[in-house]
């Protein structure tokens, strides 16, 4: 995306009309859980499109619509819904074009809730699945089925950031008329567009990035105008997890600084993970965005710049080993959440009971020494003395 282009949808794309505001730089928040009419000709127009009118904030409202345009904008999409979760996103994503019989083909490990969804939900009411090492793109077609009509992906993974080619999944997909999913959150649209790869729908914890402070919790969906609506009018409009307007207008605010945000995570990333990987109490370090990662080769060719998530174990195969480093760490916050403008510390092994922490028997177990880390916006020094101080604990 040309540098003017992403200025323009992050300061002015659906905030063109600013006497519509009386001047205002920053777009009102709409806090109007409904809105009225002058003639019944108008009311009865705006109930036959919610999508694209305002009648009720469940289905759409002038705050939240200035966010849709700008995030369908960064992917390269028709159109977008917000959520009240990442997880809201996801879920009405893969159950918008399902039906009992149905099958799912979905990566290893994805997110606990997208696994959660079909393990323990959508299984209740006759959806099959498959759960696949999706590196491979041919175990994702030898694990298609007649009754295959999703595709899940997660690329790179939120643990051990294992990628699929998506470009060559959404090709196999469309051969078999199958839908295909991403969830997009760790690269962002900045890094990763995979709608022009030829996935269909994306999806987003907006929480991380696109917010980026630590104090919105949102999802978003993003897709063309066909499906969006198909999204609209089952699952969204059904079950109700929309985004409040003043959570939009938040995000709004977040959005503006992406750019300056990703691009100095990113340099502080690569500092850290050279300072990890010669440390002699660090073990594996996992990271696309690293040359020896085995697959550097397919970050290079499908995104463009890298996140500020990481992964590595720390030597000492314990969970005690992993508290005491842990513990002692006081610049990065311990939380379950990433990509906000903090640093943040995720102890997953020694926090998750064992029988959680994988898909299935085949996907093997994280391990009980792995510790997720998501770099925020302090200086390098100052993190990398705080990582050095709590491994001198270890």
């Amino acid at each position: 995306m040309h540098e003017h282009d992403l200025s323009y949808i992050l300061n002015h794309l659906g905030e063109e009309d600013r006497s519509r505001h009386r001047g205002a730089v920053s777009p009102p928040i709409y806090q109007s859980s409904i809105f009225a009419f002058e003639t019944v000709a108008q009311m009865r127009t705006a109930f036959g499109d919610e999508l694209d009118n305002t009648l009720y904030t469940r289905g759409n409202n002038p705050t939240v619509e200035i966010l849709r345009k700008k995030l369908a904008a960064l992917e390269g999409a028709d159109d977008a819904l917000l959520f009240g979760s990442g997880a809201a996103a996801i879920a009405a994503g893969v159950m918008a074009g399902l039906r009992s019989g149905d099958h799912v083909v979905c990566v290893q490990k994805p997110y606990s809730w997208t696994r959660s969804l079909l393990r323990d939900f959508l299984a209740r009411f006759g959806v099959g699945h498959a759960f696949v090492d999706a590196r491979d793109t041919a175990a994702i077609e030898a694990a298609l089925t007649p009754q295959t009509r999703l595709i899940v992906l997660e690329s790179p993974n939120t643990m051990t950031y294992e990628q699929q080619d998506l470009a060559a999944v959404a090709a196999l997909a469309r051969r078999r008329g199958i839908r295909t999913l991403l969830d997009n959150s760790y690269a962002t649209p900045l890094n990763q567009r995979a709608i022009a790869l030829g996935i269909d729908l994306v999806a987003h914890s907006a929480t991380k990035y696109l917010n980026g402070h630590s104090d919105v919790v949102a999802g978003v969906l993003c897709g063309s105008k066909a499906l969006i609506r198909e999204v609209f009018q089952g699952p969204y409009m059904t079950l109700g997890a929309m985004l409040s307007p003043h959570d939009a207008w938040l995000m709004i605010r977040g959005l503006r600084t992406l750019p300056v945000r990703l691009r100095q995570i990113a340099q502080t990333t690569q500092v850290v993970i050279a300072f990890l990987k010669e440390h002699p109490k660090v073990g594996h370090v996992w990271y696309p965005h690293d040359a020896g990662d085995p697959q550097y080769d397919l970050s290079l060719r499908q995104t463009t710049g890298a996140s500020g998530l990481l992964s590595f174990t720390v030597r000492g195969e314990t969970t005690a080993t992993v508290e005491r480093f842990c513990d002692a760490l006081q610049r990065f916050l311990m939380t379950v959440s990433w990509g906000g403008y903090e640093s943040l510390l995720f102890p997953v092994a020694a926090v998750y009971p064992p029988d959680t922490r994988v898909t299935d028997a085949r996907a093997g177990q994280v391990p009980v020494n792995l510790v997720r880390i998501s770099i925020g916006l302090e200086d390098a020094d100052v993190l990398i003395a705080d990582l050095a101080q709590a491994l001198d604990r270890v």
